[in-house]
């Protein structure tokens, strides 16, 4: 789908986009085919889209996977796309607020990819709500915000470094594909954006009893930045626990969690799960 048949699709039904729903459609030829690339399609997935707006990745993800389910927040798109892929028989269209949708219908998504152009204004927190659930999709390509994309490889002991990095480096191993220039989107947006892909790990670094806590202990640990997290976390465990933890993985009492490593935060999980 080319910019100009885009516009006029939206001039000709009356749609105004909603820049609170994140609703900058990637146009793009080249960087759609690029997409679908990096999420190595084949004729068996199965693939959840969400936001798939005019439907231009859609129009390549029913070409390549066995089925696609699509889901739009967008009621005016919705019927757009019933129209569109009127004859498309591998897939199925829901209309709802993905996030809600995703907290109201639990599943195993461990045998899907996710790709999808995500709203910018869910992104996040759509992808946490997939891949703290322990069965997340096998593998997950999206466009991010540039932002965003750098908090998810982000290293210890710098700026993009905290929550978000930690929630999905539980299960996922996460890089930078490629970069997408505002250009290619319409409208454009006023950040720069990237292709992330999100890789499961062939083994859990935690076991199913420790997950909770390690949530648990993270968001906590990153709820002041700037305090020790020791004193932080005493809110919650005792501190003769947190201290013999603390020395056995030679932590320093006075640390900070932007300054613990991954494994770290893995390993003080396991040692405070009850």
């Amino acid at each position: 789908m080319k910019l100009n048949e885009m516009r006029q699709i939206l001039d000709q039904r009356g749609i105004l986009l909603t820049k609170s729903l994140g609703q900058n459609f990637l146009h793009d030829e080249n960087q759609l085919k690029r997409i679908v690339d990096a999420a190595a399609l084949n004729a068996s997935d199965q693939v959840l889209e969400v936001g798939p707006g005019l439907g231009p990745l859609t129009e390549w993800l029913v070409a390549y996977a066995g089925s696609v389910t699509a889901i739009e927040v967008d009621q005016r798109l919705v019927a757009f796309l019933r129209e569109r892929f009127v004859a498309v028989n591998n897939l199925t269209l829901i209309h709802a607020d993905a996030l809600q949708y995703l907290k109201d219908h639990r599943r195993d998504w461990s045998s899907w990819k996710l790709v999808a152009n995500l709203p910018y204004s869910v992104a996040s927190p759509l992808l946490v709500e997939l891949a703290l659930g322990g069965n997340g999709p096998l593998r997950m390509v999206t466009t991010l915000q540039l932002e965003v994309a750098k908090r998810l490889i982000a290293k210890a002991d710098t700026d993009e470094y905290g929550v978000l990095t930690l929630l999905l480096r539980l299960d996922y191993q996460a890089r930078i594909a490629f970069r997408v220039p505002p250009s290619c989107f319409f409208p454009a947006p006023d950040v720069d954006s990237s292709c992330v892909v999100l890789e499961k790990r062939v083994r859990p670094l935690l076991p199913p009893a420790s997950r909770r806590v390690y949530v648990s202990l993270v968001k906590l640990a990153f709820s002041q930045r700037r305090k020790m997290m020791m004193k932080l976390l005493k809110a919650t465990w005792p501190e003769e626990t947190l201290q013999k933890a603390f020395v056995a993985l030679k932590l320093p009492a006075d640390i900070r969690a932007e300054k613990v490593e991954l494994e770290g935060f893995v390993a003080l999980a396991e040692m405070l799960t009850a």
